[in-house]
């Protein structure tokens, strides 16, 4: 799918809906909570034994609830492109955190780009129809707050937003760490002017650096010999605080019956007991951990709060907003409408793909790419990139953010096959003693996406 066609698909989804610029009031509102860095299972309504979520929990309770959601890909901003675009980091071709690095430049907390490669990157959802892009077309007010990575909130089609230009957020990112009141003056100001809205709330929580209030810290280190824990714990509760707060505050503005909330994380995460950063098998990686989040969708009084026991993805959330305002989505999603629940129990597979941290190249994701997934619930398959492609990457990223255990799997050329009900870990694989489901699996992995120079 190339950007021409992107391009002209978006044109023609604005000119379709340009009747639509004078809303009517019954336009439900969007608001999407987005997580960041946070394990699948650390909620209260996902059973964690100590991190207390009660806000996050009653929307859990009043929702379409889906324990078993995956985002495609387990790095931050390749994730985040996924779910304001509903494509792919294939298909999108943001597959990285960082554009690629200068001639004889070196990487130092993601610096060593030239002007104009970050001005590429910043502009790499310029034509694609993300949400906001195509809400605009229907009257709709948008607004970025918290973690966004290319540059000016306009870029991703927002009307209206709090990052400017840094790498991941600037001012973006004070939100919800320093309260919540640019939110409530945008909600203010689309209620003056008659206008439904999108609200893009994903702050910088919990997301290092861990550094919650005192009192949070205190509760969590009498249950855990770790301080790192602890604050990691303490930073999933300061969050629900945070979310807590902006649900209560639609309910006093008596907009929660006319606005659908979905809520998402961007990538997993699991905590080092022994420093302030993450341990194994977690974002960056390939397995199960980096990838698994619950996906929530509230909307009162049009879906039934249940809980689903289906696969969902992240991006499901665009087409399922568009399908909920009657509106056609663009050309390239293969994400499917939540809340169509023959759509939802008749999905199989989930499928995912991971990539090196730095850019490789702007246009080709298949000279990016480490490793690609599938699974169908229980059977995980991971394909490493040396398994099947015609050649080595001429570097394998060894940093922090890719621990020298996974380099040896890339170097293994071995496919990896977990039975996630017996070994939820993915421990042990079993890929030589199941080459019939490696197969099958392989077989819907490829379909979904062969990147260049595989065969099959």
């Amino acid at each position: 799918m190339n950007r021409f066609i992107f391009t002209f698909t978006f044109a023609l989804l604005l000119a379709l809906h340009a009747a639509h610029s004078q809303n009517s009031p019954t336009q439900p509102n969007i608001v999407l909570i987005i997580s960041d860095d946070q394990g699948a299972g650390d909620y209260g309504f996902m059973g964690h034994a100590h991190i207390q979520t009660p806000h996050l929990d009653k929307l859990a309770a009043q929702s379409l609830a889906f324990p078993r959601g995956f985002v495609p890909t387990s790095v931050c901003c390749p994730s985040l492109a996924s779910i304001v675009t509903g494509l792919y980091p294939h298909q999108h071709k943001v597959t990285a955190n960082d554009p690629p690095l200068s001639s004889g430049a070196k990487d130092k907390g993601g610096r060593g780009s030239s002007a104009e490669l970050i001005a590429q990157w910043n502009g790499m959802l310029d034509h694609v129809p993300t949400l906001p892009r195509l809400l605009a077309g229907a009257g709709y007010r948008s607004f970025q707050t918290g973690k966004w990575w290319h540059g000016d909130f306009s870029h991703g089609g927002f009307t209206h937003g709090m990052t400017h230009g840094s790498r991941h957020g600037d001012r973006g990112l004070t939100i919800g760490r320093q309260g919540l009141k640019p939110v409530y003056d945008f909600i203010a100001e689309s209620r003056r002017e008659q206008k439904p809205f999108l609200v893009w709330y994903a702050p910088f929580m919990p997301h290092t650096p861990h550094t919650p209030p005192e009192r949070l810290f205190q509760k969590y280190a009498a249950k855990t010999d770790s301080p790192h824990i602890a604050r990691y714990w303490a930073m999933c509760e300061w969050f629900d605080e945070t979310c807590g707060e902006l649900l209560e505050h639609l309910d006093r503005e008596k907009l929660a019956e006319n606005t659908i909330v979905i809520y998402v994380t961007d990538n997993g995460w699991i905590q080092s007991p022994s420093e302030a950063w993450f341990a194994p098998k977690n974002k960056t990686t390939p397995f199960d951990a980096g990838h698994r989040t619950p996906i929530l969708v509230r909307w009162p009084g049009r879906v039934a709060p249940a809980k689903s026991a289906s696969l969902a993805s992240s991006i499901d959330i665009v087409p399922t907003v568009l399908a909920a305002l009657k509106m056609p989505a663009p050309v390239g999603l293969k994400g499917i409408d939540l809340l169509d629940a023959k759509a939802v129990e008749s999905r199989q597979y989930v499928f995912g793909e991971d990539f090196t941290i730095r850019s490789q190249t702007l246009d080709d994701p298949s000279a990016n790419i480490l490793w690609r997934w599938v699974t169908d619930g229980r059977w995980r398959l991971i394909l490493p990139r040396t398994f099947e492609a015609e050649g080595h990457l001429k570097t394998i990223p060894t940093d922090k953010h890719l621990q020298p255990y996974l380099k040896a799997t890339i170097e293994s050329a071995q496919p990896m096959l977990f039975d996630l009900q017996t070994d939820p870990k993915e421990e042990n694989s079993v890929a030589s003693q199941h080459p019939e489901i490696v197969t099958t699996l392989r077989t819907k992995l490829d379909a979904h996406w062969t990147p260049k120079g595989i065969t099959k």
